[in-house]
């Protein structure tokens, strides 16, 4: 999996840049199926915005993005991360059998082996 970091208009330490590199392949504890990350910071005068790009196989890229004053990027990239999981453990949810019944392949079954001890 690929971490990519992108920032405009300004520069980032190295630390912070290993700081989310580490956070960001965190993501993979919710969806395995993650195959890049693309993080980019955008300075635009006193303000930072903070977007997060996620690929998925077979899905479409998850984005969240957060915009705060420029003295605040490591709370902003928090916020980022914290929708990103959230939308993560959505769509995971979606994709996740809940149901606590029998699956349908086995009903059908018993009921066919149930009709026959009736004969």
């Amino acid at each position: 999996m690929q971490v990519a970091i992108t920032c405009r208009h300004g520069e980032i330490s190295e630390d912070f840049r290993d700081y989310i590199t580490r956070k960001a392949e965190k993501l993979l504890h919710y969806f395995e199926r993650v195959t890049a990350i693309q993080v980019t910071l955008d300075y635009e005068g006193d303000r930072v915005r903070v977007e997060m790009l996620v690929d998925a196989e077979h899905k479409h890229d998850f984005v969240t993005h957060h915009e705060t004053s420029a003295d605040e990027v490591g709370p902003c990239f928090d916020q980022v991360l914290a929708k990103m999981e959230q939308q993560i453990r959505k769509y995971k949810g979606k994709l996740t059998d809940h149901r606590r019944d029998k699956p349908l392949n086995e009903v059908v079954s018993d009921q066919v082996v149930g009709s026959d001890d009736d004969e």
